[in-house]
């Protein structure tokens, strides 16, 4: 049986006593003698505006390697599947990052925002069909802003929960932390009580600062997970669920200015009385992982399913009831594979009008380009399709700053190679392919760097190179190191230098020039970046400063406009070839 309809006792219901129970590890049994019930939990995470199992930017259905699918449609097959076979109940929730990440999540939020329309969002449309339980806030969705995030949440039909995210003036939950979802296990079984607590990714006020700054505050995710089970514990709850997002790996993409990004196992570690753990945030399979609590030995169980509605996470407990309370015998999870399942027709009837007039607008023609231009090397090589983001940014910032004190410095722009297949064909370029290339929905800022403050940036992306020995061969499969994401590399415009992949991190950049001069490191520069990086996305040095140039510009949306205007993507207009990969001061060739 599903539990979407049973009653639920928000965090402000009256205190009910009862007492603590602790998690059994996977390999405990029940009692001889003892009846047993079934819980299953059903977790999803990071489906980033996948409804449809459909490819925007290629216009096709959605396929990789790997023959995965996408889409809450999916994700609803396979839970309806699972909740007919189901003996006991079953709890859906989600772990975060929902209104952001595909054309059809930007489409509502931009180019006819539910704020201004009034329109049902489309991931509000699918998740309520689907019937979720509990949705936990992730970090994409501030990015819009709080008015949309706000109204998506009272389009719900069910609650949305960040525990640690808390009015910046009086410090008081901002959204709702926890639920307790009282529920029957079956005939004549007593009702058991499940706590849910969300939990937020604290990056936010890093991230989408210019929404939250002196509105929100984001919490440590140990501290309130310690703060809140407790009272969860004593207002009644038998078992305790967070769904948080934030990773297993304990490490943070910022600096220690902000609390720990990917606490999961740290929560699970430190925090007693928790008996499992959904998260999301680092896009990981993890089917199960038992985390060890050190306090009282407990094993709490842990499990993220991937990204984009492509696994379903399936945890199973097995509850007896002993001397009047409720005790977890046995729990596992696995990752189910929603391709093994045909797309649910009502999420899709619901969000086909939606769907429709995405896929319209995005295949509308915005310029002819001359030749092909493809991002395939853009990360090892100069290319012009990279080159034609820097222009946009290099033009826009240029313009606007115009007849200031900063009109006589230097522009320069920074760029990531976000996408490997990303390409601009000859002929038509449409809207699909610009927002291929640029896949954020990141804005437009500048700030003033120095030439040293250039080359320390400069270095600090060179890392994601890997060490090259004279004798080593050059291969662009392996040239990265694939600890460093894509996004995490970035290539300048408007400076020559040369990155040297022989020497160690931190010593990389061995030729800082402009027009043939080497760069002053006292020279002032304006650098044209985007929001996400100025506000110390990456944690890349010198960049997290006073903007000078801040008109909350969508970058897409600069590039879609220049193209429009201009008529034609001719790299002769834009690529100048300023930056290469060297091993001992000779060229590399791929």
């Amino acid at each position: 049986m599903t539990l979407s309809r049973r009653t639920v006792l928000a965090a402000g219901a009256a205190s009910v006593a009862a007492p603590m129970v602790a998690a059994g590890a996977a390999q405990a049994h029940p009692p001889k003698g003892e009846q047993t019930y079934h819980l299953t939990v059903l977790g999803t995470s990071d489906t980033h505006g996948n409804v449809y199992n459909w490819d925007y930017y290629k216009a096709a259905e959605y396929d990789d390697s790997a023959h995965n699918d996408v889409g809450v449609a999916k994700l609803a097959a396979l839970v309806n599947k699972l909740r007919g076979e189901a003996t006991g109940a079953t709890l859906v929730l989600d772990a975060g990052d929902t209104i952001q990440g595909t054309p059809l999540a930007t489409y509502y939020a931009k180019q006819e925002p539910i704020t201004t329309t009034g329109e049902k969002h489309p991931m509000a449309r699918a998740m309520n069909v689907l019937r979720y339980d509990a949705v936990t806030l992730g970090n994409h969705e501030f990015n819009y802003g709080l008015p949309l995030l706000n109204l998506w949440v009272r389009q719900l039909g069910f609650p949305a929960l960040a525990a640690n995210a808390v009015n910046a003036r009086t410090g008081r939950p901002a959204f709702t932390p926890y639920v307790i979802k009282k529920v029957s296990l079956g005939r004549h079984a007593p009702t058991l009580r499940i706590g849910i607590l969300g939990l937020t990714n604290p990056g936010v006020a890093i991230w989408d600062r210019a929404h939250v700054e002196g509105k929100l505050e984001f919490l440590d995710l140990v501290a309130t997970a310690a703060k809140w089970v407790p009272i969860m514990r004593a207002r009644g709850a038998d078992v305790v669920l967070i769904s948080a997002h934030g990773g297993d790996s304990g490490t943070s993409s910022y600096g220690p200015e902000l609390p720990n990004e990917n606490p999961s196992a740290l929560i699970a570690e430190r925090v007693p009385g928790i008996d499992a753990i959904l998260f999301g945030h680092a896009h990981a399979e993890v089917a199960q992982r038992f985390v060890t609590n050190t306090q009282t030995g407990e094993q709490v169980l842990l499990s993220e399913p991937s990204k984009w509605g492509q696994r379903l996470t399936k945890m199973d407990f097995e509850l007896v009831r002993v001397k009047g309370r409720w005790s977890i015998a046995a729990k596992s999870s696995a990752l189910l594979n929603t391709n093994a399942v045909e797309a649910d027709p009502k999420v899709l009837a619901v969000v086909r009008a939606q769907h429709n007039k995405t896929v319209a607008y995005v295949n509308q023609v915005v310029a002819a380009s001359t030749q092909e231009l493809s991002a395939a090397t853009s990360r090892y090589e100069d290319t012009p399709i990279l080159d034609f983001i820097n222009k946009v940014q290099t033009d826009t910032v240029t313009a606007a700053l115009t007849g200031t004190e900063y009109a006589s410095l230097p522009v320069l722009s920074i760029a990531a190679p976000f996408s490997r297949t990303a390409v601009f064909p000859q002929g038509d370029v449409k809207i699909k392919d610009v927002a291929g290339i640029y896949i954020y929905d990141n804005t437009l800022e500048a700030v003033v760097l120095t030439g040293a403050e250039v080359k320390a940036y400069l270095e600090y992306s060179a890392k994601y190179f890997r060490t090259l020995a004279p004798a080593d061969p050059v291969d662009p499969a392996t040239v990265s190191d694939p600890a460093v994401p894509d996004y995490n590399y970035d290539v300048f415009s408007g400076v020559d230098y040369d990155i040297d992949i022989s020497r160690p991190v931190g010593s990389r950049i061995t030729r800082l020039q402009i027009a043939g001069a080497d760069v002053d490191p006292a020279a002032r520069f304006v650098v044209a970046v985007n929001n996400y990086r100025r506000s110390g996305g990456g944690n890349f040095p010198g960049i997290v400063k006073a903007q000078i140039y801040n008109a909350q510009q969508e970058i897409r949306q600069l590039l879609i406009d220049w193209a429009q205007a201009k008529g034609a993507i001719d790299p002769a207009d834009f690529f100048v070839k300023n930056w290469q990969l060297v091993r001992a001061g000779t060229p590399i060739q791929f």
